[in-house]
């Protein structure tokens, strides 16, 4: 997970406490707070993903109830019946290889093995660098349907009815380019991606 990244929490706290930690707190401890809480009360909550030795990209997802942030969308309020996916990151070298893809459909199964069956997203319009979410034309490429339009930040879902959605499995045949491990977000694994390169094979913990 990139530094930046690490040290983000427009996502984990509300925007006043977001401030307030960037300004007196330490954002990667809380980070890893946020983290630590969410596997306790409602299990994994993100995949980091491996190409090799080095890190490919991450995705993070929970309930709408364990994302501040979300309630501050105009195109909002996520659904009851949906996790939220909040963020989706591929290095970007490997942007186009499948890989955003392949956490997209790790998210699902993990989804999928709570009891819910669909995901959603806000996804970022604008394309802004840097952003804090995901382009929405990258959710609508990997299955998301398009449920509260919004200039800015559309809310998007995709519908998971015993098996990832035949869009998404169907373009995966020709975008599964390059072949990842997918190791579970926790800190351990935070710590991992801290330490350097290193595959979740290579260093003796089992992927995804």
């Amino acid at each position: 997970m990139p530094r930046k990244c690490r040290n983000c929490v427009f996502w984990e706290l509300s925007p006043l406490c977001a401030e307030a930690a960037l300004e007196v707190g330490d954002p990667e401890l809380e980070k890893e707070a946020w983290i630590s809480q969410t596997l306790l009360e409602w299990g994994s909550c993100g995949r980091l993903a491996f190409h090799g030795r080095k890190p490919a990209g991450f995705v993070v997802y929970a309930s709408p109830k364990f994302v501040p942030r979300a309630a501050e969308f105009p195109s909002g309020p996520v659904s009851a019946d949906a996790a939220l996916v909040t963020t989706v990151y591929v290095v970007p070298e490997l942007v186009g290889k499948g890989v955003g893809r392949q956490l997209i459909q790790a998210a699902a199964a993990d989804v999928r093995r709570k009891g819910i069956y669909a995901m959603e997203a806000f996804g970022d319009s604008r394309a802004e660098k840097d952003a804090c979410m995901a382009p929405a034309d990258f959710f609508r490429s990997v299955g998301f349907k398009t449920v509260a339009p919004d200039r800015n930040y559309p809310r998007l879902r995709m519908e998971m009815h015993g098996a990832i959605t035949r869009e998404a499995e169907a373009a995966a045949d020709h975008d599964m380019q390059t072949e990842i491990d997918l190791l579970l977000l926790d800190s351990s694994s935070m710590a991992l991606v801290k330490e350097g390169t290193g595959s979740p094979r290579q260093r003796g913990l089992q992927g995804f």
